[in-house]
């Protein structure tokens, strides 16, 4: 299914400053190099932020990660969980429309979803309060039918209950989520019949809804301060070794003395593999650029396979106007363009734009510049 972010967006987005630091965070979970893994976390955040994921705030994400500004949007075009249209500014309600619930009566709660909110799914209801859609399996088989409100389940629904939860929530309440017949958990409506020793201590809600009520973040639009910022990953100091500082004769055996200032031993060097160390990657060099283009104009680097109209403009802003320039990159000067084009990091390489420049400059054609020619269509 191909899905498109929606036509109307806002100007920009932030973080708020405790969600900000949630998501810094979050980055330092990844080992160097590899921030770009926070990608799903952190666009979730920045939807339960905002109740959607708007354009400007897939760039801020990817900005922060160093990513592509096309990246970003594949993660968030790919995972349905991201909604990339408006939704409702009380609630969005996710039908679970899978076996167990649709024989369950899913379609009872559709209809009431079409009936109090818009005959359509991602539709806005008229007063902007609600939108619904239908959704997979979301795991509570056992209390079907059920749906997803904001950020909890309402389980053991029946048409009549849906409709009230709607009405409560328009007028300001938030229903206690969890099953609605009047079931704990997913227990047997009579009750226990085995393990029945562990049926006391309760709280008064599941652990789920209970966290629920105590948090209030149902329908919330998170901004970071529900719950103190916790980082275990940072810092945590290790449990004391009771047998540090004692050493063995079988301990002594095997101390053996560095083979040089990294510190390695020297059985260590001869055990490890016989690959060559991984190169850093060099700062790169700018390559030579030009304050205007030539009086003949500038080239169309759209041609260029990869360059679209927005990088076009950015390569205007560098210094880059004709595929002779682009042609003559070295290696270290693509390195460089590669780590300095902002929201289209390694997209020189990636795409071979030195290779496409240096036909493109003696007067041919790539077969993507016959194509864009012919159909005005930039990759």
């Amino acid at each position: 299914m191909l899905r498109r972010l929606h036509p109307t967006q806002p100007d920009s987005f932030a973080f708020t400053p405790a969600n900000q630091a949630w998501a810094e965070a979050q980055i330092t979970k990844y080992p160097e190099g590899r921030q770009a893994s926070a990608i799903i976390p952190l666009l979730w955040r920045a939807q339960e932020q905002e109740g959607w994921l708007t354009r400007p705030a897939i760039e801020h994400v990817s900005d922060m990660l160093g990513l592509a500004y096309i990246r970003g949007l594949e993660v968030a075009s790919f995972y349905f969980m991201f909604q990339l249209q408006p939704v409702g500014s009380v609630a969005h309600i996710q039908v679970c429309g899978t076996t167990s619930c649709m024989i369950c009566g899913a379609e009872d709660l559709v209809a009431v979803c079409k009936d109090k909110i818009a005959p359509k799914a991602h539709q806005l209801s008229d007063d902007g309060k609600f939108s619904w859609e239908e959704v997979e399996c979301l795991g509570s088989c056992s209390n079907a039918p059920m749906a997803q409100i904001g950020k909890d389940y309402y389980e053991d629904l029946t048409a009549k209950r849906m409709g009230e939860i709607i009405d409560e929530l328009a007028a300001g309440k938030v229903p206690v989520p969890g099953p609605q017949n009047g079931r704990y958990a997913a227990e047997p409506l009579g009750g226990l019949t085995s393990l029945t020793e562990y049926d006391s201590g309760k709280t008064q809600y599941n652990a789920s809804a209970q966290l629920a009520m105590d948090i209030g973040d149902t329908v919330k639009r998170i901004d970071g301060t529900e719950v103190p910022l916790i980082t275990p990953w940072q810092g945590k100091p290790a449990k004391a070794d009771k047998s540090a500082g004692k050493s063995t004769p079988k301990d002594k055996a095997r101390t053996v003395a560095p083979a040089d200032e990294t510190g390695i031993a020297k059985q260590q060097a001869r055990a490890k593999s016989k690959a060559k160390p991984p190169v850093k990657p060099a700062d790169g060099k700018k390559p030579r650029v030009m304050k205007a283009p030539r009086k003949s104009g500038a080239d169309d680097l759209k041609m260029i396979k990869g360059v679209g109209p927005k990088l076009e403009k950015l390569l205007h802003s560098m210094g880059f106007y004709h595929y002779d320039q682009i042609a003559k990159w070295s290696a270290e000067e693509i390195a460089w363009v590669d780590e300095n084009l902002v929201g289209f990091k390694g997209r020189v390489s990636r795409d071979g734009w030195v290779a496409q420049a240096a036909k493109l400059a003696s007067g041919d054609e790539t077969e993507f510049s016959k194509r864009a020619k012919k159909d005005g269509v930039y990759d």
